[in-house]
């Protein structure tokens, strides 16, 4: 109770801030204000890390460092949304709230500053979301979640993107709808739902359609993979986890270097980036292919020194895992043609990326991540970066 009621002050606070702001010249006095009262909210109730993060984003605004719009709409975002959220149960329905509420933050403080940064706002609101099913379980997440929020919404706004609002709704719904789909048949997790869509409105907003297709195509083959003889990898204990049902971690690990050649495209429309993606993506649809079915055809080998070793090791690769690394890439860059994204010679380039990609995964495996010094998600990562690299650096080779 003692908690709720610092947040209805820190909403006023807000509410005040926003209000008065446009009017005060000096940036360093509005957050000096700020500072102070989020410490006397601390003070006389629960709100430790709502301090700390008041604290830490009044200091960035007050040095210049986060614009005013930036500021009030993170704090906006984060005080109201937490508010509605309270002690609600942990599932869909309440981070439907939560959404809506950061949605209204934005809005209100979007009309009230006559700013009608709609990007910005969405990217805020889905960073607000996507924090907060990560961090539910941890102390300090409101601070984190505030400083994230103001983080995405920055960025955003320097990009100085322009994206048509309709196309921007489009995106939103479509993403969602795809990723509340993949959540009912359990192939995703609340996590992997809203991280999939951020992937998917990045896709969508920066570059077009035809490239969340193509992300769609690795989903679907991932997926169809992961459940590939499930009950046989459940009794040998390699399954993915959460009955097949992907996390952000795994979302993350897989599409966020190819996210961010969408946005590399979107500013800069170099077909370089087109490469990159697709060879990313590629990476991962070989990667899932060749670990989830490759670890039913038999007695792997260690890819550092081809000795027998047991199913399911880091790094041990089967004959049968390397054939479908090849198809899984092949079939990626297959629907990037079709869809007109690539080029025929940039079909063979992405395979052969998907093919490096996952041997790279492979290596890392079998040296750092036996060793402990990397997870399987820090592992697809450098892999898919690794298969980017390599579609990036032949095809600079071999066309420019």
């Amino acid at each position: 109770m003692q908690r709720q009621r610092g947040l209805g002050y820190a909403a006023a606070l807000v509410a005040g801030a926003t209000l008065v702001g446009p009017y005060i010249n000096q940036a360093w006095l509005m957050a000096l204000v700020v500072i102070l009262y989020a410490l006397i909210l601390w003070r006389f109730f629960d709100t430790k890390y709502l301090t700390y993060t008041f604290c830490v984003l009044a200091t960035l605004y007050g040095i210049g460092l986060l614009p005013f719009f930036v500021f009030a709409t993170a704090l906006a975002m984060l005080v109201l949304g937490e508010l509605v959220f309270g002690n609600r149960a942990d599932d869909l329905n309440t981070y439907l709230y939560y959404i809506i509420s950061t949605a209204w933050a934005g809005v209100l403080v979007m009309a009230y500053l006559h700013e009608m940064e709609f990007l910005t706002v969405i990217f805020g609101i889905i960073a607000a979301v996507l924090l907060k099913v990560i961090l539910l379980k941890y102390e300090d997440s409101l601070m984190i979640e505030g400083v994230g929020i103001a983080m995405t919404m920055w960025l955003i706004q320097e990009l100085n993107y322009q994206a048509n609002l309709q196309m921007v709704v489009a995106a939103v719904i479509i993403a969602f709808t795809f990723g509340y789909f993949a959540f009912r048949a359990k192939t995703a997790d609340l996590t992997g739902l809203f991280s999939a869509a951020l992937v998917g409105i990045i896709l969508l907003v920066f570059a077009d359609a035809r490239w969340f297709i193509i992300m769609l195509a690795f989903f679907i083959l991932g997926s169809s993979a992961t459940k590939y003889k499930y009950a046989y990898k459940k009794r040998i204990g390699v399954e993915q986890g959460q009955s097949g049902a992907r996390g952000y971690r795994n979302v993350f690990a897989n599409g966020i270097v190819a996210a961010a050649a969408a946005v590399l495209f979107g500013v800069f429309q170099d077909p370089v980036y087109i490469v990159m993606y697709v060879g990313c993506v590629a990476t991962a649809a070989a990667d899932t292919l060749a670990s989830e079915i490759g670890v039913t055809g038999g007695v792997p080998y260690l890819i550092t020194t081809f000795k027998q070793v047991p199913i399911g090791t880091n790094g041990g690769v089967t004959l049968t895992g390397e054939v479908v690394a090849v198809l899984g890439g092949l079939a990626v860059s297959l629907v990037a043609f079709l869809l007109g994204v690539i080029t025929p010679e940039m079909v063979a380039i992405c395979t052969l990326a998907g093919f490096v990609g996952t041997n790279i995964d492979s290596l890392i495996g079998a040296t750092l991540e036996n060793k402990g010094f990397l997870g399987n998600a820090g592992t697809n990562l450098l892999a898919t970066i690794g298969g980017g690299i390599f579609a990036v650096a032949l095809f600079l080779f071999l066309f420019r």
